[in-house]
């Protein structure tokens, strides 16, 4: 792939890509299901997909369940007109299955391998392309598959070159280590903001001394550190918003995380961007972490978030974030990050 070098990139674990420390995220405009961040426009999708890569992104991240399929397609829309040489890279995930007769089902966590067999095929079908640079299990199965099956079919799609590397999502330590005996997980898709930090104890180390990548998602924890949300912001959201009906968005807890978006405000000030560019930052600085995956709905959006690739925070500005984190009791996980060995 022809690279625009105005982004620092960083080698995604033992594979030849190397990516951009921040990817475009490809979730809110899949539109309107079962966990969607409700209506969306595809031209403003498609405008933002284009506008990510124009400043130097050079990876999109999106799933088949993503709209049941819609996400993908509007991947592929926006990317057409761009020459195949100088295309992003393009990671999607399998292991979700919705119901097209009720959109607002949640979806099945199914492992089988003739199920991710047909995903693959819809998958390099909606995106256009003869091989996904990147394919990971999304979820564990709960189809009463087991870990060593559905990733031994992952490993067979990456031998077979239907896909170039393999991962898992949302996979603890445990599961990581029991995948790994069959074949290299390439790479991990953990949920991990200045809230959600469960990941920092034990996966982010694993990783690391594995040689696995890490690509964090919802770095700005679904916009409560964008710098923009309110107390009033999330009192709003339609119901067919996900963030409407969880516990992050409503009560004492949201309180709590907005203490932590203000407190990255000032640090925002200090480094002349954004609230938004600090949460994402602040992923970044943990040891183990190769990149983020953030979305956006509008062009604009992307640009509020974008200096993230190049900010980074300092020791006082890690300490101060971790200081609120503390103080608020907001989120979980730990506060501080682990300084690892070199490998």
């Amino acid at each position: 792939m022809a690279q625009n070098n105005t982004l620092p990139r960083r080698q995604l674990g033992l594979t030849d890509m190397h990516i951009t420390r921040v990817g475009f995220g490809s979730w809110a405009v899949g539109g309107d299901w079962a966990v969607g961040w409700g209506n969306q426009d595809d031209r403003d999708s498609v405008a933002a997909i284009r506008h990510a890569v124009a400043r130097g992104v050079n990876w999109i991240d999106t799933a088949a369940i993503y709209g049941l399929g819609h996400s993908e397609e509007v991947v592929a829309s926006a990317l057409s007109t761009i020459p195949r040489s100088e295309r992003p890279y393009i990671f999607t995930k399998c292991g979700l299955i919705g119901d097209p007769a009720d959109r607002t089902a949640m979806p099945r966590q199914v492992g089988a391998p003739s199920s991710l067999r047909r995903e693959v095929e819809g998958s390099l079908r909606r995106l256009n392309v003869e091989r996904i640079d990147l394919y990971q299990m999304h979820w564990p199965a709960e189809d009463g598959t087991p870990l060593e099956v559905y990733w031994q079919t992952l490993l067979d799609l990456k031998r077979e070159g239907k896909v170039a590397a393999v991962g898992l999502s949302n996979h603890n330590v445990t599961q990581l280590a029991a995948a790994e005996t069959l074949g290299h997980v390439d790479t991990l898709q953990p949920p991990f903001s200045a809230i959600r930090r469960a990941v920092g104890a034990a996966e982010l180390p694993w990783c690391d001394r594995q040689g696995t990548g890490v690509i964090v998602y919802s770095p700005m924890q679904s916009g409560l550190l964008s710098g923009s949300f309110s107390v009033q912001h999330a009192a709003s959201l339609p119901t067919n918003d996900w963030r409407s009906r969880n516990a992050e968005f409503t009560g004492e807890a949201l309180v709590r995380n907005l203490m932590v978006a203000e407190a990255m405000r000032g640090i925002a000030e200090r480094h002349h961007t954004t609230v938004a560019a600090v949460a994402v930052a602040w992923t970044l600085a943990w040891p183990g972490v190769t990149a983020a995956i953030v979305g956006a709905r509008r062009p604009h959006q992307v640009d509020g978030w974008l200096d993230a690739a190049t900010l980074s925070l300092t020791d006082a500005d890690m300490a101060d974030i971790a200081h609120v984190i503390e103080s608020s009791g907001a989120g979980s996980g730990p506060s501080r990050r682990q300084r690892l060995p070199t490998r």
